[in-house]
C-alpha cells in the first residue's frame, strides 16, 4: 500500500505540487497520469526519500522509505533508467546491488530470466539500447522480491512486444496481491494496464478514482483527461 496524504514541495518559490493526495492499493495497478511537469517526478521522488516534502506524508506499507529497514525488499522503483555504471555487465550490476542490499545471488539469475536478459548477461551496459537498459532497471526494482513497485515510464524505449511483455507482467504482479504505482504520460498505454488513475495536471490531483469511472461518457481516457484538465488537444 502506498499513502500520499497532502504532499507539498516548491522548487525556489515556485510550487511543484500542492496538496497532493491519494493511495495505491494491493492488488491493484495504479496509474499516476499527468503530462510532462505536472508534478509526477516530485511526488516520486518524496515517495521514495530522493526529496523531502514542504509539508505532508508518504508511505509505502506505512512506514516512510527512509525508516525501511530494508528497502529494496519492500519497494523496487524504476526512475532513470538502471541507473547502472555503463562499464559494468548487467549480472555483474545485479550481482553488485544484491550484495550490497544481502540479497541472495541466487536471485541474480531468477530476475534476469524474468526480464528475458539472461542471454546478454555478460555484456557491458554501455551496449545496451534503451529498451534493454529499461529491462535491466526492472530487474534491479525486482532484485529484492518486494511487495511494491514504483515506476515511472518504464516502457520508454520497448518495442510492441516488450510493452505487451510489460503490461502483462504488471497486471500478474498485481493480481498477487501486491501494489503498483506505474507514472506515464501516455495515456492509450495507461487505459490498457492501469485499474485506478490518479491524474495531475499543475501539480494538483485533478480526478482519481477507476479506470472505468474516469472515462465513464467519454470515448476514450485521452478524451476524458483533456475535459478534467482543461488542456487543449
Amino acid at each position: 500500500m502506498i499513502s500520499i496524504q497532502h504532499l507539498s514541495k516548491s522548487h525556489k518559490g515556485t510550487p511543484s505540487i500542492s496538496d497532493v493526495s491519494f493511495t495505491a492499493g494491493p492488488g491493484r495497478v495504479t496509474g499516476f497520469l499527468g503530462p510532462n511537469g505536472a508534478g509526477k517526478s516530485s511526488t516520486l521522488r518524496i515517495l521514495l526519500g530522493l526529496d523531502r516534502a514542504d509539508a505532508g506524508v508518504a508511505t509505502i506499507n506505512g512506514v516512510a522509505y527512509r525508516d525501511l529497514r530494508s528497502p529494496l525488499r519492500t519497494v523496487g522503483a524504476l526512475l532513470d533508467g538502471s541507473g547502472a555504471h555503463r562499464g559494468r555487465t548487467a549480472r555483474g550490476h545485479l550481482t553488485w546491488v544484491a550484495k550490497s542490499n544481502g540479497i541472495p545471488l541466487t536471485r541474480v539469475s531468477e530476475v534476469l530470466e524474468l526480464v528475458s536478459l539472461s542471454t546478454v548477461a555478460k555484456k557491458r551496459i554501455g551496449t545496451f539500447s534503451l529498451g534493454m537498459g529499461q529491462r535491466l532497471g526492472l530487474a534491479t526494482a525486482l532484485l529484492g522480491n518486494p511487495s511494491v513497485l514504483v515506476l515511472d515510464e518504464p516502457v520508454n524505449g520497448l518495442d510492441p512486444d516488450g510493452i505487451r511483455w510489460i503490461r502483462t507482467f504488471l497486471k500478474n504482479f498485481a493480481a498477487e496481491g501486491k501494489t503498483v504505482l506505474l507514472s506515464s504520460h501516455l495515456m492509450g498505454e495507461m487505459e490498457e494496464t492501469a485499474d485506478d488513475l490518479v491524474i495531475i495536471h499543475g501539480g494538483k490531483v485533478v480526478e482519481s478514482g477507476t479506470v472505468t469511472a474516469i472515462t465513464a461518457g467519454f470515448p476514450s481516457l485521452e478524451d476524458a483527461f483533456f475535459a478534467l484538465t482543461g488542456a487543449t488537444k
